[in-house]
């Protein structure tokens, strides 16, 4: 029984960090498109996210936690639209770092991991109640 619940915990976790993850993706792609209002101002730098293992000591095992939400530090995209109140000399606008075809990608990537989660919660519950059926007769 113990390590039912224990799976639980585990589970959760997951769940709980994928769902942190699907946030920050969701954040992403929703400001996937916004450009600065004015010269001299950067866009939107998309958010990365990082997880750790950490010690959960009321179940004695290592569980999947966020970590941090931290920004990506590669290259603005650059549009060309000289009338853009932000439009560099040359015409050119920074654009957000976000790709929306790799943020479709990685959400796919998380609600996959999600729904593994919550399949393994429903199967321990069927367990669960196997074994208190069997206790119970």
């Amino acid at each position: 029984m113990d390590d039912l619940f224990k799976t639980f915990r585990i589970s959760a976790a997951g769940m709980k960090t994928q769902g942190t993850r699907l946030r920050v993706i969701s954040e992403n792609i929703a400001n996937a498109e916004s450009l600065p209002r004015k010269l001299g101002e950067d866009p939107y730098r998309r958010k990365v996210i990082t997880f750790r293992n950490e010690l959960d000591r009321s179940i004695g095992v290592n569980t999947v936690r966020v970590d941090k939400i931290g920004v990506d530090k590669s290259a603005f995209n650059k549009r060309h639209d000289p009338g853009h109140p932000a439009a560099n000399a040359e015409g050119y606008v920074n654009a957000p770092n976000v790709n929306s075809l790799i943020e479709m990608m990685d959400m796919r990537e998380a609600q996959r991991s999600y729904e593994a989660n919550l399949s393994v919660i429903k199967a321990s519950k069927g367990m669960l109640q196997g074994a208190i059926d069997i206790l119970s007769q």
